[in-house]
């Protein structure tokens, strides 16, 4: 696969795809799983939900969605590594109301007004703002009226304002897309797509969010 945007660490393959869910439980000293599981607990997740999930990896994250989810219910991963894709087909293939297919977000995606939820996970920060803007744009396309987009990513604060260990770690782990993700207005740039009724959930003393925004019934602005 070749990386559109050779400064990002959202596009994996190889050895960093294989061991991708192993990687990060190291990285997070084990604290991943209960986290994501926390999240999802919270994200109002229903039995009949049809849900997207953007940038779905291994399909960890869409398991566990899936445990919530009756027959009538869905799950549709994206990604583009087929790395990631081999181990979501694996990992998922006990849930025959989960699938995933080969395609960018950052792309015209096949699906108008077909979900009631969208989920992103870690992924928008890896990209530069134009493509955040066009997955975005997806998002609010392929939601039914009243659906919620569901961003967990990093929250906003100011990198210099940080204690020196977590920015020295920033700074170490992430990508230089990251660097301006947390300075921009979230809301705001959602509000201009035409997303509102905002809902916010702070982890790791607030440097991580899970910002909900829903798709409002009526004409775009």
């Amino acid at each position: 696969m070749r990386k559109l945007y050779p400064k990002s660490k959202v596009e994996t393959t190889g050895f960093m795809a294989r061991y991708y869910d192993t990687l990060l439980d190291i990285a997070t000293f084990g604290k991943y799983l209960p986290f994501i599981k926390q999240v999802i607990s919270i994200a109002n997740i229903r039995a009949d939900d049809r849900i997207l999930d953007m940038g779905a990896g291994t399909g960890r994250n869409a398991c566990l969605f899936a445990n919530y989810l009756t027959g009538k219910g869905e799950l549709m991963g994206v990604d583009i590594s087929k790395d990631m894709i081999a181990r979501f087909e694996k990992r998922c293939a006990d849930f025959p109301n989960v699938k995933i297919i080969n395609r960018r977000i950052d792309q015209t995606l096949p699906y108008k007004n077909d979900f009631s939820k969208v989920f992103i996970s870690f992924v928008l920060h890896g990209f530069p703002q134009n493509a955040r803007k066009v997955i975005i744009e997806n998002a609010f396309q392929t939601l039914k009226q009243n659906g919620e987009f569901l961003i967990l990513d990093y929250n906003e604060f100011s990198l210099p304002d940080i204690p020196l260990y977590l920015r020295i770690a920033f700074k170490f782990m992430e990508c230089p897309y990251a660097f301006d993700f947390i300075e921009k207005d979230w809301k705001k740039i959602l509000a201009d797509v035409g997303f509102s009724n905002f809902e916010e959930h702070f982890f790791f003393r607030q440097f991580v969010r899970l910002l909900k925004a829903v798709k409002p019934v009526g004409p775009a602005p």
